[in-house]
């Protein structure tokens, strides 16, 4: 999974080979840096230039381009190397720009020898810098690590390599120029203008204004375990450029075919399915704002060929937002951390701070500089939070009832759809740094994972503690609502939920349910019913199957419901034995692309008797919790996102009319 840097975040390097391959706008100089651990250059020999393109372990193109591949091996540079910085420089002379503000903001990636990218950076904010130091590999504890910098220069490479304190700066980058220019008519073009977008705009700053859209399936996508929030087709970034992924991770772009050449004309070498036209953009729809404010939010600003496909990719644009923000404090916290911790090593090892209180003074000052800079990165961080918090306060109103919480006035006007919505909200995401701000996790349907609401004993976030039987409780309650909200938002015998309760004890939890009407049977009990629903939905998975490899999907046994099936299973294990678990199994495997899901209640700990047999169903399932819980991962920036489930509030009735309609409406239908 590619790590998607902002200016001052790190990543740690998996391998010592890799390639770093620029894109720009425009023919760019590549360089590169060998420096010691306070990164400074001693001497010519330690630059990779046009003019001279190979060092020990480092190799960079001979010529201006507007695409580079630089090599790099880590453990072929000396010991004495501390940090590689990877160097963009616009040509002197030519008839190119002359800043990197005129151009689109470059973008730098460090993959490995196969070409699978480990760490992204879009260099943005640029403006009348002509050079900019983009990455920096850099050695800590042993390890190598990539550092997204960013950082430009107006005064171009002669001032960029003057500030490495590298001696003879300006008689070294009058030597690069000349050999760039000497070969600039063999330079690369820019692809032209008209050429589709290869590539999101990840790098962009949090957007404050109408016009933006989603980041890429978002980091935690629910259904792929990789990262919240699928794309929608057609759907753009957050800061505008198209985005690859329309349905979820790895999900091409429904486009229209290229192009064929006509004759004598160019090749279109673009791919087939690449979108080449964006949704329509949204209308504005609030007065802009007082200068120097930020943007007013408004609900449905993104992109989207409907107001709720607008909603939804707004919904994850802010989830990357939030991340991003709190990505950069954090790395920022541990720049000062590092920092501080450099400056007191290097007071305490002086011995002339020893005396007359010298090193007190420095370890104040380090201190101090320490203070401020992590005050400044909670300023910035503050300042964003504000601005989302803002947002979803206009933006959680306007949310149709597929995304909107159960406390939501949405809900009291709600009747049965006529459509399958394109997504369904599980619950509710945020950081501990930003508190204030909750994101709606959105997951698109069909599901494609069952779902594992975990009952084992856990401490909620406030310090409090729930035994074993308040857990079970709670854990069936919240897939009670998970149900409910799927049943609301399907149409009307579209949905189908069975449930298995072996020993009877979901019974006041599961009676919003069984009181409504709205289940295929009463929940099946003991393990005669328990094995009767599990062989009916196993061979139910076999008949659809079978029909669709044979190609005749419509021959199917009259009388088979051929609607959405959701089978909740509580107090897991309890009742089931291996026949039934290996039942479970195959549901969980098999179900969901024939549309049987699964939704458990269970404590993994309680299953232990089992053994690694059913190490393989924990990880087909989607783990979520009764209680708030920091434990969904996010390998995209490395957080750990706190989930909160989607609780009906205490009192409320909203839950017992919507099942009402919904068992009416089934009724009507005959189901």
């Amino acid at each position: 999974m590619t790590a998607e840097l902002t200016r001052g975040q790190n990543h740690p390097l998996p391998r010592a080979r890799l390639e770093i391959r620029v894109s720009a706008g425009t023919p760019v100089v590549a360089a590169a840096t060998l420096g010691d651990e306070n990164g400074t250059i001693h001497g010519d020999e330690r630059v990779a230039h046009p003019g001279a393109p190979t060092l020990p372990g480092l190799e960079v193109p001979r010529q201006a381009a507007a695409d580079h591949r630089l090599a790099v091996d880590l453990d072929a540079v000396s010991d004495e190397v501390h940090r590689v910085s990877v160097l963009l420089a616009l040509p002197v002379g030519g008839r190119g720009p002359a800043r990197f503000g005129g151009i689109a903001a470059p973008f730098v990636a460090v993959t490995d020898l196969d070409g699978d990218e480990v760490a992204s950076y879009t260099i943005t904010g640029l403006e009348a810098e002509s050079a900019v130091v983009a990455l920096e590999l850099y050695r800590r504890q042993g390890a190598w690590k990539v550092r997204a910098v960013g950082q430009g220069y107006a005064g171009g490479l002669a001032e960029l390599l003057a500030d490495q304190k590298l001696p003879q700066a300006h008689q070294l980058a009058t030597s690069i120029h000349e050999a760039v220019a000497s070969g600039l008519a063999r330079s690369i073009p820019a692809p032209p203008a008209a050429a589709p977008a290869h590539r999101p705009d990840h790098g962009a700053a949090p957007r404050t204004g109408p016009g933006a859209a989603v980041p890429p399936a978002s980091p935690y996508d629910p259904q792929g375990g990789s990262a919240p929030g699928p794309q929608a087709p057609g759907a753009q970034g957050r800061h505008g450029a198209p985005q690859p992924y329309p349905g979820g991770p790895g999900e091409p772009a429904a486009t229209g075919q290229p192009s064929a050449p006509a004759g004598g004309g160019p090749i279109d070498y673009s791919h087939p399915r690449r979108q080449t036209t964006a949704p329509p953009s949204p209308p504005p729809a609030a007065p802009p704002a007082e200068p120097g404010q930020p943007a007013r939010p408004v609900a449905g600003d993104a992109t989207g060929w409907s107001m709720e496909e607008r909603l939804y990719n707004q919904v994850w644009g802010m989830f990357e937002d939030l991340a991003r923000t709190t990505a950069a404090y954090r790395s920022a916290v541990d720049f000062a951390d590092s920092r501080m911790e450099k400056e007191l090593d290097q007071a305490l090892s002086d011995p002339r701070s020893r005396i007359g209180g010298q090193g007190d003074a420095a370890r104040e000052a380090a201190r101090a500089r320490h203070g401020q800079l992590v005050s400044q990165a909670r300023e910035v961080l503050d300042r964003d939070v504000a601005q989302l918090v803002a947002e979803a306060e206009v933006v959680e109103p306007a949310l149709p009832t597929a995304f909107a919480r159960w406390d939501n006035p949405v809900w009291h006007a709600y009747r049965v759809p006529m459509e399958i919505p394109m997504a369904l909200r599980l619950g509710d995401l945020h950081l501990p740094e930003a508190d204030r701000i909750r994101v709606p996790m959105l997951i698109r349907l069909p599901l494609e994972r069952g779902l594992w609401i975990d009952s084992g004993r856990s401490a909620s976030l406030d310090g409090s503690f729930a035994d074993s039987h308040e857990m079970r409780r709670l854990g069936l309650e919240t897939a009670v609502a998970h149900a409910a909200r799927l049943l609301a938002i399907y149409p009307a015998g579209e949905f189908t939920v069975h449930v298995i309760d072996p020993a009877g004890s979901g019974a006041q939890a599961l009676a919003p349910l069984v009181q409504s009407g709205v289940l295929a049977a009463p929940p099946a009990q003991g393990a005669a019913g328990a094995a009767d629903v599990l062989a009916r939905l196993t061979q139910r998975v076999d008949l659809v199957q079978m029909a669709l490899r044979g190609g005749a999907p419509d021959a199917l046994p009259p009388g088979l419901d051929t609607s959405q099936q959701l089978l909740i299973v509580n107090d897991f294990p309890h009742g089931f034995d291996d026949r039934a678990v290996n039942q479970l199994r195959y549901l969980a495997d098999e179900g969901p692309a024939v549309g049987v899901h699964l939704m458990m209640v269970a404590d993994r700990e309680e299953s232990t008797g089992f053994g690694p047999l059913l190490d393989p169903l924990w990880r087909s399932l989607l783990r979520l919790t009764p209680v708030a819980d920091d434990h969904l991962a996010d390998p995209w920036v490395g957080h750990a996102w706190t989930y909160e489930p989607p609780l009906v509030p205490p009192g409320s009735q909203v839950l017992r009319q919507v099942l009402s309609q919904v068992a009416a409406a089934r009724r009507s239908w005959g189901r």
